[in-house]
């Protein structure tokens, strides 16, 4: 079992999809794009429930669904851009609907990007070494290899 300090080291995302499917989809593609080191997946069904994690824990970087019911993706990333203490998270916004108008409006309220599903690795390695760069480095996500991105 890790320890409280193992724990604090890793590099933790947030994966928000009302999917199963996605949500796996997603958290194995983090640790692929980590090769499972020194990175933590939380994977959650609804915006409700990410705000909680975000509340509850440190993450370094929120993956999340555009299209959810109850609070959307875009709801969950104006909560999270709107709160001065979260609005450091980068926030990747996925959606299977390619609708420029909620490109548009996604990237303005400051999402990092806006990906069309399928997420592929390509989608999701970029934001990981990004993230590791603005925050605190975990083990696996060193900024030395945030000059490659």
């Amino acid at each position: 079992m890790a320890s409280a300090a193992d724990q604090q080291q890793k590099f933790h995302v947030l994966a928000v999809d009302d999917s199963l499917i996605d949500r796996k989809l997603i958290e194995r593609l983090v640790k692929a794009a980590c090769s499972g080191d020194g990175v933590t997946v939380t994977v959650v069904d609804s915006g409700t429930k990410a705000l909680r994690v975000v509340e509850e824990a440190e993450v370094n970087l929120i993956i999340t669904d555009y299209s959810m019911p109850g609070m959307t993706g875009y709801d969950l990333l104006r909560e999270i851009k709107g709160c001065s203490a979260f609005k450091h998270i980068p926030v990747v916004v996925v959606s299977s609907e390619d609708v420029p108008s909620r490109i548009r409006s996604c990237l303005s309220e400051g999402a990092e990007e806006f990906c069309l599903k399928p997420v592929r690795l390509a989608d999701v390695k970029p934001h990981l070494l990004n993230a590791a760069c603005k925050g605190r480095p975990a083990t696996g996500l060193t900024p030395a290899v945030c000059g490659t991105v």
